[in-house]
């Protein structure tokens, strides 16, 4: 669903709502995906990208399975756990886990293959993987995880990647994600890192209202041209806002 206003300066605003049983589906017994842009064997033209964000799959593997060995290049890929716990390998060298409180960044650049897999042998994982296009083409691969105080985004925003945060992960991109836990009753405003991005706000859990777009969980809203985005949540929301540069392609 697309929407269009004017803002103060004149710019057409443009909206565009995806609900959460909108996505695309996939499931392969050991994986349960929703995807928000077009992904594998899901194809929506209208549902290719939003500027430099190209895949939010919501993914919910089962205990002990995973993603083998594959390759990636020049792709920035954000991996946020909802539940449970990730196991990380690929060909920086870097072994990890990823638990549910942590975030972690891939930067494919000129190539690297990695694999993922459910840490736990008894308990389901959920987690959000995104990419994003990069800013500059076969940068040398790289990885990072930091664990974020959920603390730190209550009734607030909390920077998690950005591309000038020494308290965020770095990302090869003018790209910003943000999470922010909210009370129901409480509001917030996000403005923008830079002039043209577009905004877009995923809702994990709850309820909330952006700018006036009521949203339920999983239901996503982007929004370009607009300065700023006024959140407010009717139930406790968790939320994540991802500011992305207007483009189809980087290069």
């Amino acid at each position: 669903m697309e929407s269009l206003a004017i803002n103060k300066k004149g710019a057409k605003v443009k909206t565009i709502k995806h609900t959460a049983d909108s996505r695309g589906t996939a499931f392969f017994g050991w994986l349960h995906s929703r995807h928000t842009f077009s992904f594998g064997r899901y194809y929506d033209p209208e549902r290719i990208n939003f500027g430099a964000l190209r895949v939010i799959n919501d993914d919910i593997v089962e205990p002990g399975m995973g993603f083998g060995t594959h390759p990636h290049d020049n792709m920035e890929i954000i991996s946020i756990p909802l539940k449970g716990a990730l196991e990380h390998k690929d060909s920086t060298g870097s072994i990890e886990v990823i638990n549910t409180g942590d975030v972690q960044i891939m930067s494919a650049g000129y190539g690297l293959t990695h694999s993922e897999y459910n840490h736990s042998k008894a308990e389901k994982v959920n987690f959000l993987q995104i990419w994003v296009l990069p800013k500059q083409k076969d940068i040398e691969p790289r990885y990072e995880q930091i664990t974020f105080d959920p603390a730190d985004r209550k009734n607030q925003l909390q920077t998690v990647v950005a591309p000038d945060d020494d308290q965020a992960l770095w990302i090869n991109q003018d790209a910003w994600f943000t999470l922010s836990d909210l009370d129901a009753g409480k509001s917030i405003n996000y403005n923008a890192h830079k002039n043209g991005n577009g905004i877009y706000t995923f809702l994990i859990e709850g309820e909330a209202n952006v700018n006036g777009e009521h949203l339920n969980k999983r239901d996503a809203i982007g929004i370009t041209e607009a300065e700023s985005l006024s959140i407010e949540a009717s139930k406790n929301a968790q939320l994540l806002i991802i500011e992305v540069p207007m483009i189809n392609s980087p290069f």
